[in-house]
């Protein structure tokens, strides 16, 4: 699903599905395994809640969501990433909201959770 005007919206239900959100202020939501969602416009926000789902901010003041299980989020430099772990039976253990600085945080990199620890995916 792909949403590409002033505020849009897209989701992505299904097994591999794809969400990109382009417009300003958009949202792009992944809900099933291994979805991808991506929020490319200014201020956008791209939400990837299956397990082992991927989350990509690349617009400007966008921030990438993860929170389902072994899931990974990256954002280019200025935007944030917001990582979830959790156990096999779905209980979160941990959450961690990060800005992609450059340095701690490299841009264009996925992170994941793990351990309580952040890690490049």
């Amino acid at each position: 699903a792909t949403a590409s005007g002033y505020s849009g919206a897209a989701t992505a239900s299904g097994y591999s599905g794809a969400a990109t959100a382009s417009g300003n202020r958009g949202a792009a939501t992944a809900s099933g395994y291994s979805g991808a969602a991506t929020a490319s416009g200014d201020s956008g926000a791209a939400t990837a809640s299956g397990n082992r789902g991927a989350a990509t901010a690349s617009g400007p003041n966008s921030v990438a969501i993860v929170t389902g299980r072994r899931s990974r989020a990256r954002g280019e430099l200025g935007c944030w990433i917001v990582l979830t772990e959790r156990d096999r039976d779905g209980v979160i253990l941990g959450m961690k909201a990060l800005e992609v600085d450059g340095k701690k945080v490299k841009a264009n990199t996925f992170y994941t959770l793990e351990n309580g620890k952040v890690v490049a995916a």
